[in-house]
């Protein structure tokens, strides 16, 4: 059985990109943000407790674990890699200093940003949902080996909309957009967020990176990069500038 909708005979007017293991792999997600957040993350409670940011997700810890250290109570997040807004608010102030000192850097696919850069030259709509914060987004794409590639993209989502694995979300998406459901593609490796994403009405295809090994698909379409996830939608050879270059971007 299959959850996708209906094939469509007009191409996408909007790509929706998960981030890791679609865009960037999910070892340097695990391996180098990951560890970095851990490593800082009790400093920056005790160094930046005045700010704002920080004063507001210590709140959250305390409701969302009462009488727990925020410390304790993030460890415990990290180790079930929780997708919580305080943990996520936190870590990405860790990297947002990580990445301005030069000591990360976001390794993406080589694939992604020819695709991007193509899609935005046809006026393709480009946005990003992660359950990374928008301000952690805008850094990966922000301090990326080929360069900051922020300008690309028209809009960021974060748990703010909600969960990826909840249908809900993605209408709270479309709602906020004004964008048509059967218009938007999402792309991610991971097949429960398809399966919200479709229910919600989205396109959907599953990027299944071998170097991820990722499992493939039995519900959704899946394509092992982004430039043939776009060519089986219709992103190439579709008349509005894509061509040729997205199938081999």
């Amino acid at each position: 059985m299959t959850l996708q909708a209906p094939e469509q005979t007009v191409p996408p007017r909007v790509v929706l990109l998960d981030i890791e293991g679609t865009t960037l792999p999910v070892s340097f997600v695990h391996n180098v943000l990951f560890p970095y957040a851990r490593k800082h993350l009790t400093a920056l409670l005790t160094e930046r407790a005045d700010d704002p940011a920080v004063v507001r997700a210590v709140a959250q810890i305390g409701e969302l674990a009462p009488g727990v250290a925020p410390a304790e109570q993030l460890a415990r997040w990290m180790d079930e890699d929780a997708k919580v807004e305080p943990l996520k608010t936190l870590q990405g102030l860790c990297w947002d200093v990580g990445y301005r000192q030069g000591e990360l850097v976001a390794d993406l696919y080589a694939d992604v940003v020819p695709c991007l850069r193509t899609l935005h030259e046809a006026g393709i709509v480009l946005a990003v949902y992660s359950s990374g914060s928008e301000p952690a987004q805008r850094l990966i794409y922000g301090y990326t080996e080929q360069g900051d590639v922020t300008a690309l993209f028209s809009a960021f989502f974060d748990l703010r909309v909600g969960g990826k694995k909840e249908a809900q979300s993605y209408r709270a998406i479309l709602a906020e957009t004004g964008w048509q459901a059967a218009d938007v593609l999402f792309l991610s490796d991971v097949e429960a967020e398809l399966d919200a994403a479709a229910t919600a009405g989205l396109r959907v295809c599953q990027i299944a990176r071998a170097q991820d090994a990722t499992v493939p698909s039995q519900r959704h379409p899946v394509a092992p990069d982004i430039a043939q996830a776009l060519a089986r939608f219709g992103l190439s050879g579709n008349g509005q500038g894509v061509g040729e270059r997205a199938a081999s971007c």
